[in-house]
């Protein structure tokens, strides 16, 4: 199995589900209320664990209930919590609107994932331990970058999604292996709209870029080479929430396995058109078997 940590957030998702997200100073009915556990670290672990990676959470949950749900859900799905941290205070929530179209709108108030802004003693065994190390942005930089330099010291790859999108430092990108934008936020790196052109000018900074493209598919770039783009599956979006985790979980598994790129990107983009079918981040989150019906190894 690929030995995966993930190094990142934990949230709880409130979830509401509109006709059409309001618009500022609109007041709109809802149709439904869900809370579901999500935040991007640990929606990766469970999309990679779901996938069949053997994965290890490093990240921080609050004492309340929503931490316990948390610790629970990661742990149901096959995630190893020896060191998800509990502290005081609330865990971290994600406030997200979902339109009748698929869409969000979503607000991250930290929480406990603030309070992870270092690693902990023995932190850089477990990364040194691993076949890949996923990172994003919804945690303190300081911790992502040392994540990212404790992996590039012990020569594990490292996969950072730069969600939400800010300037990444050259310290950080100096570490990183892979980049998985999506296209929004590849334009927010670069300040080119053009996905092709936003990936390669992020091939400046880091040696491989995917860009995800939602239902378009995936664009890979890599130093050297033609671009790589691969469609998606041609399905009906019921909730994209999470979409983007699943597709970097479920990739993580297949470079792990040794899958040639295009093969690994095709693998992940089943993966992500089985969660968008669905409601909920991680509970729209496929097992191998549904992947592997949809893709065959």
């Amino acid at each position: 199995m690929t030995g995966i940590v993930v190094l990142g957030s934990t949230n709880m998702d409130l979830v509401t589900y509109v006709e059409k997200a309001p618009q500022r100073g609109e007041t709109v009915t809802g149709r439904e209320f869900r809370t579901i556990p999500g935040g991007k670290g640990a929606n990766q672990a469970i999309a990679a664990a779901r996938a069949g990676g053997d994965v290890l959470m490093i990240g921080a949950v609050g004492n309340d209930a929503f931490g316990t749900q948390l610790r629970s859900t990661l742990e149901h799905s096959g995630v190893d919590t020896d060191d998800l941290r509990t502290v005081e205070g609330p865990s971290g929530t994600a406030h997200i609107v979902v339109d009748d179209e698929g869409g969000n709108a979503i607000v991250v108030i930290p929480g406990a994932n603030g309070t992870l802004d270092h690693l902990s003693p023995g932190d850089e065994g477990v990364i040194a331990s691993a076949d890949l190390l996923l990172l994003q942005l919804e945690i303190p930089l300081p911790a992502v970058v040392a994540g990212a330099q404790a992996a590039r010291r012990h020569g594990v790859r490292t996969v950072l999604t730069p969600s939400p999108a800010r300037p990444l430092p050259d310290e950080l990108l100096a570490a990183i292996d892979l980049l998985v934008p999506n296209e929004h936020e590849a334009a927010t790196l670069t300040g080119r709209t053009d996905p092709r052109e936003a990936a390669t000018a992020l091939l400046d900074r880091v040696p491989e870029v995917v860009v995800t493209l939602g239902a378009s598919g995936s664009l890979y770039v890599t130093r050297g080479a033609d671009p790589v783009t691969v469609p998606a599956p041609k399905v009906t979006a019921v909730d994209s929430t999470g979409a983007g985790d699943t597709f970097v979980g479920a990739l993580a598994v297949a470079l792990g396995e040794g899958r040639p790129m295009r093969d690994a990107l095709t693998w992940a983009s089943a993966a992500a058109a089985l969660s968008v079918q669905r409601a909920g981040a991680t509970a729209s989150m496929p097992y191998r078997p549904e992947i592997e019906e949809r893709y065959p190894s």
